[in-house]
C-alpha cells in the first residue's frame, strides 16, 4: 500500500513537471523523457523554469544579487555553439579577486543551452551572497555528443577560468564544482577525475579530460564538489523508488552512453562518479531528498559510501521530505552547509602554503 502511494505522488509530480511541454500537452509515448536534442530551442531539454528532465523544476532568477552579469561567453572558441556558452556573475561586495564556483544545470544531460536557470536564485545566490564569483556554462546534450562530451566541456570550463582569470577577476587559488541532478554527477565526475588524462577500465576507455578549447596547457582541476540530487552512480539506478525513464534499454544514461547497461558494465562504471574514488580525492558534500522520485538518494549513499570507505573527506545531508529539487532541499540550513563547506576547504587550501 505504502509503494502504491508513492507511485501516485511520483506521478503527480511528473504530470506538474511535464505540463509544460510546448502545447500544454505530454511527452511522447513510450519513454518518460523527451527526445534528446531535438524540439526546444536550441536544442534538447525545454529551458528550466518548466520540465527540466532530471532537472526538475526550477524557479525564475529573481533573487539573486550581484553587480555584474556577464552572458554568453564562448569558453571554448568557436563561436556561435550554444552548448560552449557560460555566464559569469560576480558578487556585489567589490573585491579585487573572487573564488570561483561552477554550477550546472540539471536535464537528464538533455539540454545544451538551460545555464540561466541553474538554480539561479537557490545555490547560485548564496554562493554569491558568500562571496563567489559564479559561473553557470552550457554543455553538449546527447543529442550533440556521446560520453564523455559532456566531461571534456565542463573540464573545459575550469580551464578557461584559470587562462582568463585576470580579466573576470577570478581567484583561481580556489575553485569548486557544483551542480543540481544531471548536473550534479557532471561536478562530482569532474571533481573526483581530478588528473585523469583517460580512463580505463576492462574493455571501456574514455577521454576524460578532452581538448575542448584553445587553453589545454591549463589545469582543470578543481578544489572541492557539491552534489545536489545527482545521477552519481548509473549502475545503481534502481535502487529506492525512483521512477525509470525511457525504458529498459533506452534510459537517458544508456543513451548518454549509446549503449545498454547489460553487457556494459565498464563503461557505465566509468559513467559513475565512484569509478573515479581514491583516497587523494578533494572534499565533497553531498545533498539528497528522501522523497526524490526522480533520482534515489540510495544513489547518493553510495557515493558517499565509497568516498568514505576510501578515507576521502565527505559528507551527506540526507532531507526526509526532500523532492527532487524544491524548497524543502534549498532550505537557508542546506544553503549554508554548502557555503560554509566551501568556506572550509578555501581555508585548508591556504592553510597548507
Amino acid at each position: 500500500m505504502k509503494k502504491q502511494i508513492l507511485l501516485a505522488a511520483a506521478v503527480v509530480m511528473s504530470l506538474t513537471c511535464f505540463a509544460q511541454f510546448p502545447g500544454g500537452g505530454m511527452p511522447p509515448a513510450g519513454g518518460g523523457m523527451p527526445p534528446m536534442g531535438g524540439g526546444f530551442p536550441g536544442g534538447g531539454m525545454p529551458p528550466m523554469g518548466g520540465f527540466g528532465g532530471f532537472g526538475g523544476p526550477q524557479a525564475p532568477q529573481t533573487q539573486a544579487e550581484y553587480s555584474e552579469k556577464i552572458a554568453d561567453v564562448n569558453y571554448a572558441g568557436d563561436d556561435g555553439q550554444v552548448y560552449h556558452m557560460l555566464d559569469i556573475y560576480i558578487p556585489k561586495e567589490t573585491k579585487d579577486k573572487y573564488p570561483v564556483l561552477v554550477h550546472i544545470y540539471g536535464s537528464a544531460w538533455g539540454s545544451n543551452s538551460s545555464k540561466g536557470g541553474a538554480d539561479i536564485n537557490t545555490i547560485c545566490a548564496a554562493a554569491l551572497k558568500a562571496g563567489y564569483a559564479v559561473v553557470t556554462p552550457n554543455h553538449r546534450s546527447i543529442g550533440d555528443g556521446k560520453w564523455p562530451a559532456q566531461i571534456n566541456d565542463i573540464k573545459a570550463v575550469i580551464r578557461f577560468i584559470r587562462a582568463n582569470a585576470a580579466k573576470y577577476k577570478f581567484d583561481t587559488s580556489f575553485i569548486a564544482i557544483s551542480g543540481f541532478s544531471s548536473g550534479g554527477h557532471l561536478s562530482a565526475v569532474c571533481a573526483l577525475s581530478n588528473g585523469v588524462k583517460v580512463a580505463e577500465l576492462g574493455n571501456a576507455k574514455y577521454d576524460i579530460e578532452g581538448s575542448v578549447g584553445p587553453y589545454t596547457n591549463e589545469s582543470s582541476l578543481v578544489d572541492a564538489f557539491c552534489d545536489w540530487s545527482g545521477p552519481t552512480e548509473l549502475l545503481h539506478m534502481d535502487c529506492g523508488n525512483a521512477m525509470i525513464f525511457g525504458g529498459a534499454g533506452n534510459t537517458p544514461e544508456e543513451q548518454l552512453i549509446g549503449a545498454p547497461k547489460e553487457g556494459n558494465e565498464d563503461k557505465f562504471l566509468l559513467l559513475s562518479a565512484s569509478g573515479y574514488v581514491d583516497k587523494d580525492d578533494v572534499a565533497g558534500y553531498i545533498f539528497h531528498g528522501d522523497a526524490d522520485f526522480v533520482v534515489a538518494s540510495c544513489v547518493s549513499q553510495y557515493l558517499y559510501d565509497e568516498m568514505q570507505q576510501a578515507g576521502v573527506e565527505s559528507y551527506l545531508v540526507r532531507v526526509p521530505e526532500g523532492s527532487h529539487g524544491g524548497g524543502a532541499m534549498y532550505t537557508e540550513e542546506n544553503l549554508k552547509k554548502m557555503t560554509d563547506f566551501l568556506d572550509a576547504q578555501r581555508a585548508k587550501k591556504a592553510a597548507k602554503k
